[in-house]
């Protein structure tokens, strides 16, 4: 399902560029405001525009709201398999993905809470459309896991359960960034969640496994 956000303008080039400075603005402007209260006339104001020049782009408000939460599912969607790339061994492309999801996170904060806020204001078939590119997305992880469970690296729990605590762990950066401001940092917020989940997960191979992929991590981060 393709989202049905139609543009006057024909130039595909800049129909991306300028819906990622609508979407930028919009996005700010959704954090701090909420939907309802952030009109078309506020995205143009903060991206710089007139109201007519976003409607080129757009037809109404909830194509900004949509183009939101799809930007961020489709980093996602490209930039998790990326983070894996070259990797063989299936313990260490889930450390990786739990590493990966939750810096993607960090950088679309903003956006991971909105959806959470907003997305409920799509029409069914928008929702149902989010819906799928996020199911695209979790089966990244369902994919890794069942590699791990096939190694005898992890135990065979509910996939499904799992997969989604670990986009929780993600999305729970964002969500509770609040609370972790002052008090953690990223590096250290996804040490201590990847040690609960190796932990929670592994079979005795797995943990053995677990330490050396940790060890490995450590160095890396020292200077």
């Amino acid at each position: 399902m393709k989202p049905d956000v139609t543009s006057v303008v024909e130039d595909p080039d800049l129909v991306e560029k300028r819906r990622a400075q609508i979407v930028a603005a919009a996005t700010e402007l959704f954090a701090e405001q909420g939907f309802h209260r952030t009109t078309i006339k506020d995205i143009a104001k903060r991206a710089g525009f007139s109201s007519g020049l976003v409607y080129l782009y757009v037809r109404e408000k909830e194509d900004v709201l949509l183009l939101v939460l799809l930007r961020v599912l489709e980093d996602h969607r490209t930039e998790l398999p990326a983070a894996v790339e070259g990797v063989d061994d299936p313990l260490e492309r889930l450390v990786r993905l739990i590493d990966a999801f939750t810096r993607i996170v960090d950088r679309h904060r903003a956006a991971t809470v909105i959806g959470y806020r907003s997305a409920h204001l799509l029409t069914p078939d928008r929702r149902l459309l989010v819906e799928d590119r996020e199911r695209e997305v979790s089966d990244i992880v369902v994919e890794t896991l069942v590699a791990c469970m096939k190694a005898g690296l992890v135990r065979k729990l509910d996939v499904d359960v799992v997969t989604h605590q670990i986009v929780m762990i993600a999305h729970g950066w964002a969500l509770k960034s609040w609370y972790f401001k002052g008090r953690t940092d990223l590096d250290a917020y996804v040490a201590a969640n990847l040690d609960v989940v190796m932990v929670g997960l592994t079979t005795p191979v797995g943990a053995e496994r677990w330490r050396e992929i940790e060890a490995a991590r450590r160095d890396e981060r020292t200077p």
